[in-house]
């Protein structure tokens, strides 16, 4: 086998030679690939810097920072008991008897409409009394209005 390679010593040199002038050509390609393309490869970099960027930073601004827990209790309400309107937080707030009417008739679920024939006043009069409790109550909502009273006492608890 050492016989061989000794006959075939010379086609192995060229094969060896053939094989580094190869790879100085590639090289030399490609060197001269980048130094033609320059501009271009900085720029598909810099695009490929922001977008990893511009994604990082999406995922950083919509991801919530607080987790929402939502906790269910059970609220036993005694209605043995009589209810006992809250006084001082109805003089407190300066809410008048007829506010307080229009907020138990939200209630019990009427619109405005309803308010209205029920009470025999306007529908432009409830609604500047509700506007006023919502006011007074300081919530934007009729069941905000609703919960926020029922939690002052100004109106009988329910289960529903």
């Amino acid at each position: 086998m050492i016989e061989k390679l000794k006959r075939h010593k010379e086609l192995l040199g060229y094969a060896a030679m053939m094989a580094v002038l190869m790879l100085l050509l590639r090289w030399l390609e490609f060197r001269f690939l980048i130094l033609e393309h320059q501009f271009e490869i900085y720029v598909t970099i810099i695009a490929v810097f922001f977008l990893l960027f511009g994604i990082w930073l999406a995922n950083k601004i919509t991801n919530p920072k607080e987790k929402t827990i939502i906790v269910e209790k059970e609220v036993r309400i005694n209605i043995n008991e009589p209810f006992i309107l809250n006084e001082t937080e109805l003089e407190l707030r300066k809410i008048s008897k007829r506010e307080l009417e229009v907020l138990s008739l939200m209630a019990e679920g009427l619109s405005n409409n309803e308010i209205a024939e029920r009470l025999f006043v306007s529908l432009n009069t409830v609604k500047t009394h509700s506007a006023k409790l919502f006011e007074k109550l300081e919530v934007k909502r009729r069941t905000q209005a609703i919960e926020t009273a029922k939690k002052l006492g100004l109106l009988a608890p329910t289960l529903g």
